[in-house]
């Protein structure tokens, strides 16, 4: 389980002013739970995931995964048990590495190795293997350069890399948004297969509705730094598209009275 506990969090603006961002929000996302967070742009979704992630450091409050606080614990640290995956594939991969040496050093994330050790040619095959459940062609590129890959490849290859060793939190900021929509989908659709079969706790970003309400058995709405709605299970498949945009432009009406969008 993922909880977060009381978490406060402010930035200081460009004109010197306090934002506040979180004030004492709490949490929990159960073990195998994968949840799309929506809000609009400054609701806090990416400042929730980048505290998860270690990437800012919290006011105040505390994060604990299955009962162990994380909340001190470096980056770099939490990499052994929290992935992300970025809008950007860039940020999740080596450009100027093969295929390959991507996934081996992504394979090898938190062991002790040099370079040459940490190159898995035993799991070669295993690597083709799943880039060809892509249908992107990409067990045919383990020795092409990541670099020369399209942004879909590369978005398919770190999200791979991310999920290679079943973390215990997969974080997901956007992964598909720079995509076209026929790999934005095969994409969602890995994504699911990996965050099911391997009961991996998620947090997935998204402005797609459709994708928030197809996808997962969780879903989030984020305004102002609180969570103002959240819906799970067979009321989330419930959901139409109509429903989800009329709250999500009516969010401080909601928030009065959520009676008003029963129907």
């Amino acid at each position: 389980m993922l909880s977060i506990n009381d978490i406060n969090k402010s930035f200081i603006t460009d004109i010197g002013t306090v934002k506040k961002v979180f004030q004492n929000l709490s949490l929990k996302i159960e073990t195998g739970d994968f949840v799309s967070v929506i809000g609009s742009n400054g609701a806090g979704k990416s400042t929730l995931l980048d505290s998860i992630a270690g990437n800012l450091t919290l006011d105040s409050g505390s994060i604990d995964i299955d009962g162990m606080e994380i909340t001190n614990i470096p980056r770099h640290k939490r990499g052994g048990f929290i992935s992300k995956v970025y809008q950007n594939p860039s940020s999740g991969t080596a450009p100027s590495m093969t295929v390959f040496e991507n996934l081996s050093m992504a394979d090898n994330k938190g062991k002790r190795f040099g370079f040459s050790s940490g190159l898995n040619r035993k799991r070669k095959e295993y690597y083709k293997q799943i880039l060809g459940e892509l249908g992107l062609g990409m067990e045919n590129q383990l020795d092409t350069e990541v670099g020369a890959l399209s942004g879909g490849q590369r978005q398919c290859l770190a999200l791979i890399m991310a999920t290679l060793n079943s973390p215990d939190i997969l974080l997901l900021d956007e992964h598909t948004a720079a995509l076209d929509p026929v790999t934005s989908k095969i994409i969602m659709e890995k994504t699911k297969d990996i965050v099911e079969k391997n009961r991996i706790s998620t947090l997935m970003i998204t402005h797609n509705l459709q994708d928030a309400i197809k996808y997962g058995n969780r879903l989030i709405m984020l305004h102002n730094g609180s969570v103002i709605l959240d819906i799970k299970g067979e009321d989330k498949k419930k959901l139409t598209t109509e429903k989800l945009l009329k709250i999500f432009n009516n969010r401080d009406l909601y928030l009065k009275d959520s009676d008003l969008f029963s129907a």
